[in-house]
């Protein structure tokens, strides 16, 4: 008889340690094919379809949709061959325990996930403690939402000394009132939030903003924008000058690209450029490999066809993973100062504003109208000093203001 497979979650990417299932696309019983999907996760860059490495049937499956795990946890085994597993079958299609006689244990209340283990561990919940919770899955297996519900329990039950000092002043709004709609995190949401959390608490953020006139960048869009997609076939944007700005600054501060290993810094050579886009599920940042060496239209002809896959759903793995550095424009909302977060393991992110027609005073003491624009960093103050990072603003605000060269 053939071994069963055991199918784990791969690593899906540089700095992706972990992933939330969405969905299975097939059900324990059923047969599936070599490199068909069998299920769809996601994490905090993009959704990945996993594929089946070998033909056979699906014989259990041991994570569930929401479920949070690890690169190297378990998701489901596979029988190769091509026997259908009818209702009779010898496999199970639920996770069963073999007790000491071989024989299956049907009640599964002992039996503890490896994610549910971790967030037993992250609520302070003793083993002893988990044991003594009643579940209500299959086989009497204690669930995610039973321990969520367990600590919810406890938590309202114990309140601290101060929440009670509060509510004998302002009573708290209670959480199940039918005026409040409760809506649960999507599994990119909640992976988005964790990245977030870990680099916004593991980096010291620092932020310098600037304002950048471009004037004469918006002049040559609009004389030139037509003539641009007619032969390049992208849309002249804003965003490909800043991109091609950044490039051009970093080869001036170097350090502005690069990573944080322990206490070592690498330093990269090449520029991978992430750009986040807004999509309904979230946010995607879709990477442009080796930005250093493209021109303006090759630039611009990256940013329209990244743009249009994250919002359509056609972004893989590779192109949303070793960034080096981000840039994220705001602006396009109609902000005009913002301060980004960092998306680790990266040590600087570019935040652009909206930008507005203002009265400026000019060198010969005449005034004019230019278009202006806030252009903000946030780095790693671990990794880069002040003044560093002012230097690189200033280089960045030179590029925009002075190079307006299509060719280039």
């Amino acid at each position: 008889m053939s071994q069963e497979v055991k199918i784990t979650l791969p690593k899906l990417g540089e700095s992706i340690l972990g992933a939330t299932i969405v969905r299975w696309f097939k059900h324990t019983g059923e047969y599936v094919e070599l490199d068909e999907p069998l299920l769809e996760v996601s994490t905090d860059k993009v959704n990945s379809e996993i594929p089946s490495p070998v033909a056979g049937v699906l014989k259990e499956i041991f994570a569930q949709p929401d479920q949070e795990l690890k690169v190297g946890d378990l998701l489901a085994t596979i029988m190769p061959g091509k026997e259908q597993i009818g209702e009779k079958s010898a496999v199970s299609t639920a996770p069963v325990m073999m007790s000491a006689s071989s024989e299956p244990v049907k009640d599964m209340a002992g039996f503890f996930s490896p994610a549910l283990l971790r967030l037993a561990r992250e609520k302070g919940i003793s083993l002893d403690e988990l044991e003594r919770i009643p579940g209500t899955g299959q086989g009497n297996r204690l669930t995610k939402k039973d321990l969520e519900d367990y600590v919810e329990r406890k938590t309202q039950s114990k309140p601290c000394p101060a929440a009670a000092r509060m509510a004998m002043t302002s009573p708290p709004i209670p959480s199940h009132s039918p005026e409040i709609e409760r809506l649960k995190m999507s599994g990119m949401r909640k992976a988005i939030a964790d990245n977030i959390v870990r680099s916004f608490y593991e980096a010291p953020h620092a932020s310098l903003i600037a304002e950048v006139d471009v004037t004469e960048i918006m002049q040559v869009i609009a004389r030139e924008k037509e003539a641009f997609l007619s032969k390049h076939g992208s849309k002249l944007t804003i965003t490909s000058f800043v991109a091609r700005a950044i490039v051009k600054a970093l080869q001036e501060f170097p350090l502005i690209n690069s990573s944080l290993d322990g206490d070592t810094i690498l330093v990269k050579r090449f520029v991978n450029l992430g750009i986040a886009v807004s999509v309904d599920q979230g946010l995607f940042v879709p990477v442009i490999k080796n930005c250093q060496r493209l021109k303006l239209a090759e630039i611009a002809k990256a940013v329209g066809e990244l743009a249009q896959r994250a919002k359509t759903g056609g972004l893989t793995p590779d192109h949303v993973t070793e960034g080096t550095i981000t840039m994220t424009n705001f602006g396009m909302s109609g902000v005009q100062i913002g301060v980004p977060i960092i998306r680790y393991p990266e040590v600087a992110i570019v935040g652009i504003g909206a930008i507005q027609k203002k009265v400026i005073p000019m060198e010969n003491d005449m005034i004019a109208i230019r278009s202006m624009m806030y252009v903000c960093l946030t780095f790693d103050h671990r990794v880069l000093d002040g003044m560093y990072g002012c230097g690189f603003l200033g280089a960045l605000k030179k590029h925009l203001e002075m190079d307006v060269n299509l060719e280039s």
